[in-house]
């Protein structure tokens, strides 16, 4: 069962709303994100292009394209070397694509997920050298490539890297961390402690996308060229899975209101293909639909075939590409399916539920697919989640985590039974030797600090709000608040003792239920469920009697009574806008 939490921020609300003229309850929920002075609240609300900041604040970036303007001009060989997840996959193709406007002689190579591994590798270099190529730049990797740059340098090649991720340290023996950055020629990363840039969020393409506008500007390329990247960096910045917050709310806001119109020949197969396309656009069909089929190619076969879709100019190889994709994303949908189910047996049938950190091995697998089914495995337990699986050479694996535990630093802990480890405190990916698993699944447990209390799934709540208070203005007002997204949820509500006056169950499947909730005497309002109905139903069953169930279902008089937690969401049906809740929890 979850725990509840009413968030109760401190703030002027009425003054606030006075100020920026919406509702105290819009300022509410704003705080609750951690925007309460009024400028941030202003833009936030606007989330206006304008708002943007200046590129050329970010350390090393003038110095970047100064370096890739002059080899345009010379007429020298460049080479991207992006990376095979979707962020990954655009970075490449904003920075093809505008290198290729202003007429570099340029060209690109993603690692293979399997043989090559993350980022630039020597056997890259060695190709890059055999191939004439003078210059690489590299997009969303390359600042933890220390040895790998120092070796492009060594053979003569000029390096310029873009990334976002965090810059690599060693500890002293006093546990001070000194941060290592690559000796390229131009290392540009928003994560650099000398970096000034004030928004240090964006993901890969965020950054390349920031190099192209100064580069057009050098390049006399009209800057609203630049508009054409934005339907690009909103799907990265959506995968990514960065915080929707400052510019990147601006970028995805902006990403969304073109991607409709899109010119781009693949993405728009691609939207066929998925029975999308002529449909209003979203953040669910960037992160659920069009995103995983991008990434699908680099999961299970080559992230160059979603490259080349998107760079297609034909339009029957961009429609068999999209299929390609689309099907590729079936088959990892089902392979996930498949172990989800398999871990969880393994769970279940043995010591391991008993744990606070889950280390599953799992030698078939696939390596691709590791940190989705750790992710759906720490949904399902709500404890730090790896899943470990054979590789070429040991073992490798991802981990999913919980807000309550730094994955990062508990790998950090146990650093020397690792291969190579890396990550972020909510994910991390690592390898080692096989016959060092066990001793790493003991070590990670007993230096983990997490208390029972720690694995008790958190409910935090936006507001109380009276059900009568809920129309169809309040429900208007709330979208100004979108799109949502981490850092930037969907907002919860809450109301305890609802009567609930019927229900019925809806949609083909029969998977969706719906209740009719008195608001006031006389007045009802709509909610829908669409977690699982048995469960729901045994519940009402338990507290209240078979009875009472089947007066609910029937429409009769219930003595039904429960706290839920839900979304205040628009119903529009044949013209006809209605307010409705979407519940996502009881009791």
């Amino acid at each position: 069962m979850e725990k509840w939490i009413l968030k109760n921020p401190k703030n002027d609300f009425e003054k606030m709303s006075e100020a920026l003229g919406v509702s105290p309850l819009l300022c509410r929920i704003m705080v609750n994100r951690g925007i309460s002075d009024y400028d941030t609240a202003r833009r936030f609300i606007s989330s206006d292009i304008a708002d943007l900041y200046d590129a050329r604040g970010m350390k090393d970036l003038e110095k970047g394209v100064n370096i890739i303007t002059d080899k345009i001009k010379k007429g020298c060989k460049i080479r991207i070397i992006g990376d095979y997840d979707v962020d990954g996959v655009v970075s490449t193709f904003i920075l093809y694509r505008a290198l290729a406007r202003c007429g570099a002689e340029v060209d690109y190579a993603i690692p293979h997920r399997i043989f090559d591994g993350y980022g630039i590798n020597n056997s890259i270099i060695d190709k890059a050298k055999e191939d004439n190529v003078d210059t690489i730049i590299t997009c969303d990797n390359g600042i933890a490539a220390t040895e790998q740059i120092k070796y492009a340098k060594a053979a003569g090649l000029t390096v310029v890297v873009t990334d976002h991720h965090e810059v690599p340290f060693v500890e002293t023996e006093n546990n001070e961390r000194l941060h290592i950055l690559p000796e390229a020629d131009a290392v540009i990363d928003i994560k650099r402690a000398d970096c000034g840039y004030p928004f240090k969020l964006l993901c890969g393409a965020g950054v390349a996308f920031k190099f192209v506008q100064v580069l057009y500007s050098e390049m006399e390329v009209p800057v609203n060229e630049c508009d054409d990247f934005y339907e690009f960096v909103a799907i990265a910045t959506v995968c990514d899975v960065v915080d929707l917050v400052g510019e990147n709310r601006i970028l995805v806001k902006k990403g969304l209101s073109v991607i409709g119109q899109t010119k781009n020949i693949g993405l728009k197969a691609l939207m066929k293909q998925t029975g999308i396309f002529g449909k209003e656009i979203g953040v669910y069909h960037l992160g659920f639909i069009i995103g995983p089929c991008i990434n699908a190619s680099g999961r299970l076969d080559w992230a160059e075939k979603g490259l080349k879709m998107l760079l297609s100019d034909n339009d029957r190889e961009a429609e068999l590409l999209a299929l390609e994709l689309h099907n590729l994303n079936t088959e990892r949908k089902d392979m996930t399916l498949a172990g989800v189910e398999e871990t969880v047996a393994t769970i279940e049938g043995s010591s391991l539920k008993q744990d606070k950190i889950l280390v599953v091995y799992k030698p078939d697998i696939h390596e691709s697919i590791a940190g989705i089914i750790a992710g759906k495995i720490r949904e399902k337990y709500n404890v730090p989640t790896f899943i470990i699986t054979d590789a070429e050479s040991g073992v490798k694996g991802s981990g999913r985590s919980i807000e309550e535990y730094n994955m990062f630093e508990g790998l950090l802990k146990c650093k020397e039974l690792l291969n190579r480890f890396g990550g972020h405190p909510m994910a991390a990916g690592l390898s080692l030797d096989r016959e060092k698993l066990e001793l790493l699944r003991k070590q990670l447990n007993e230096t983990a600090t997490l208390t029972e209390e720690d694995l008790i799934p958190k409910v935090y709540i936006d507001a109380r709000i009276l059900l009568s208070h809920i129309n169809l203005r309040v429900a208007e007002e709330l979208s100004l608040l979108e799109p949502y997204g981490k850092g930037n949820s969907k907002p919860l509500f809450a109301e305890k003792g609802i009567t609930v006056t019927r229900a019925a169950v809806l949609g083909s499947g029969r998977k969706i239920l719906k209740l009719r909730l008195l608001a006031s005497p006389g007045k009802y309002i709509d909610a829908i469920y669409f977690g699982n109905i048995c469960d729901f139903d045994n519940y009402i069953s338990e507290k209240y009697g078979a009875r009472e169930l089947t007066s609910l279902y029937t429409g009769q008089t219930s003595l039904v009574k429960l706290d839920i937690i839900f979304n205040i969401d628009i119903n529009e049906y044949n013209g006809y806008r209605n307010v409705q809740l979407v519940m996502q929890y009881y009791r």
